[in-house]
């Protein structure tokens, strides 16, 4: 199987709407260690990407541009380039992402 590529995107600031929800690094560090736990068997790759340093892919400047122009909340949570979820990332939605891609939770 092909490793699946996750992406969270957020800053060190949190999102206007985002106050009282934990910070894009806080979520990633969260996403890591839960999918960890729920996939052990499959190798997940999972980067944190930060909105405000540019980006040297071409899809990864062009999702932080989005977010910048408020096109999309932040954190916002990519698996191959395709939103998932933003804002507050649903673990549930994330799961059934990498399921669709042959992923099995152990």
């Amino acid at each position: 199987m092909a490793n699946i590529e996750i992406c969270v995107y957020g800053a060190d600031v949190v999102c206007a709407s985002c106050v009282n929800l934990p910070s894009a690094k806080d979520t990633f560090e969260w996403l890591q260690s839960a999918l960890t736990r729920r996939f052990p068997n499959e190798s997940i790759n999972i980067r944190y990407i930060d909105i405000n340093v540019p980006q040297s892919e071409e899809q990864k400047q062009i999702m932080c541009e989005k977010i910048l122009n408020d096109e999309h909340f932040y954190p916002l949570v990519t698996v191959e380039d395709e939103v998932v979820d933003e804002g507050n990332p649903s673990l549930k939605k994330i799961i059934t992402s990498l399921e669709s891609y042959g992923y099995q939770q152990g």
